[in-house]
């Protein structure tokens, strides 16, 4: 395959960036979308250029480092699946593909594709923890949950952070990765302790950060790469005002 490539490209936070196209040849349909950047790379690198900036780690979609945004779509255009997991099978002989990073306020541009996605970890120390003091490892069976209820949790869980609903949202609200975080302890005894404190104080920092309002269109479930239901948005909200009939922050 041939293709034509329009990839973003950004020295720094505070440089001016734009669109720089490139050529590549001979790349294998069963390569996937970040092989085929590095072959770019090292196209680049021969040639006495710069490569591009792209984040990645473990190539499995279990991280989430995988953050771009590919012919208007975070990810690219195949749903449930992340960056890395992408192969160019998906793009046919001779097409120009556009590639930029995420664009979000509070996710500044580092390098190229590369942006700082620090804000959700803030979010995420601000209350996605629990204190209960457990001791020993408990039996498997010692806290029955019902199976419906540890379904949800792990479905929420399975939320890997890698800001694509915040890129997709077009208010780059992050209320669904908020929301995960909030429902999958939420759902289980042992976050019961810090429930009311934790979503309160995630959704404070969530503003803090500058992340815009949900307004429910639906985009980040839509592109979310492992699938988290707009139904923890429901839960988040919930948790919320139950939370702030008892609260002492004023």
């Amino acid at each position: 395959m041939n293709l034509t490539l329009k990839v973003w490209r950004q020295k720094n936070t505070q440089a001016a960036g734009r669109l720089e196209t490139y050529q590549v040849k001979d790349i294998s349909p069963e390569m996937s979308f970040l092989e085929m950047l590095d072959v770019l790379n090292e196209d680049l690198l021969r040639s006495g250029q710069d490569p591009i900036a792209f984040d990645h780690d473990c190539r499995e979609g279990i991280c989430g480092m995988c953050s771009l945004y590919i012919n208007g779509r975070a990810h690219g255009p195949e749903r449930g699946t992340t960056t890395c997991q992408l192969h160019m099978r998906k793009f046919s002989d001779g097409d120009t593909i556009t590639i930029e990073p995420w664009r979000a306020a509070p996710f500044p541009i580092l390098k190229d594709l590369t942006v700082d996605r620090s804000a959700l970890d803030r979010i995420q120390q601000a209350g996605g923890y629990i204190s209960v003091n457990t001791g020993g490892v408990p039996d498997a069976n010692e806290i029955p949950i019902p199976k419906t209820i540890a379904d949800k949790a792990f479905d929420a869980a399975t939320c890997i952070q890698c800001g694509a609903c915040v890129a997709a949202c077009k208010n780059g609200s992050a209320m669904l990765f908020t929301s995960a975080k909030v429902s999958q302890l939420a759902m289980l005894p042992q976050g019961q302790v810090e429930r009311k404190t934790r979503v309160e104080n995630m959704v404070a920092q969530m503003d803090k950060e500058g992340f815009g309002a949900c307004t429910n269109i639906g985009s980040c479930a839509a592109e979310c790469p492992v699938g988290i239901s707009l139904e923890n948005i429901a839960m988040l909200n919930r948790e919320f005002i139950s939370a702030k009939f008892t609260s002492e922050n004023v």
